[in-house]
């Protein structure tokens, strides 16, 4: 049975991996608004999103796959302005080359051993708050990739922050740890919520 169920799920992940390339090679390369390559993109930032949200992503990797994505970004802006606003053929297919990369690092990282466990205290119960509040912005398109990943490397400096301080004080916290943690949440939520609310869209 548990061999049926991966083999259904990894046909199923192949399948969502090839309709990107079966839609991207269907688009003529006259196309003005590169449709399927935004599409494209916001299934990727989609799927990461998902991925933070049910655990599957740790906050490390979503910081290196936002890194990523906000990297191909910046290079299609490069690319388009180069071209007078349009992608060449030649261009299209370099992009669709790294989507494909970064599509299959997204399914490694997201189906790897290393996972988001729940939280059983209370500063962990609010990092994993703000953790659905950046994926719920990724996903609808409030964050961009490079806002994404900010607030990605905040969240993990804060997480590795507190497990150090944990480890030191034989798995507990000081309460002037504790607040300090909480400080830094506090202006994470802001910041969270600026970059949500600042009009620049994924």
């Amino acid at each position: 049975m548990k061999g049926t169920i991966k083999i259904a799920l990894f046909s199923s992940a192949l399948a969502v991996l090839a309709l990107p390339a079966v839609a991207q090679s269907t688009t003529p390369s006259t196309e003005p608004t590169g449709q399927s390559i935004q599409q494209r993109k916001e299934r990727q930032q989609a799927r990461i999103a998902e991925g933070v949200k049910n655990g599957q992503l740790t906050a490390g990797e979503a910081v290196s796959l936002e890194k990523k994505e906000g990297a191909l970004n910046k290079e299609e802006r490069n690319m388009r302005r180069q071209d007078g606003g349009t992608l060449t053929q030649a261009d299209r297919d370099k992009l669709n080359q790294q989507q494909n990369a970064l599509s299959n690092q997204i399914h490694e990282d997201r189906h790897n051993s290393e996972v988001r466990t729940a939280p059983k205290t209370e500063l962990g119960q609010r990092e994993l708050k703000q953790q659905e509040r950046i994926a719920q912005g990724v996903k609808s398109g409030q964050l961009t990739a490079g806002e994404a990943a900010h607030l990605e490397r905040n969240e993990a400096r804060i997480n590795n922050e507190v497990k150090n301080e944990r480890a030191a004080n034989g798995g507990k916290l000081t309460a002037q740890q504790r607040a300090r943690a909480n400080r830094q949440l506090d202006r994470q939520s802001r910041q969270i919520y600026r970059d949500k609310h600042n009009g620049r869209h994924q």
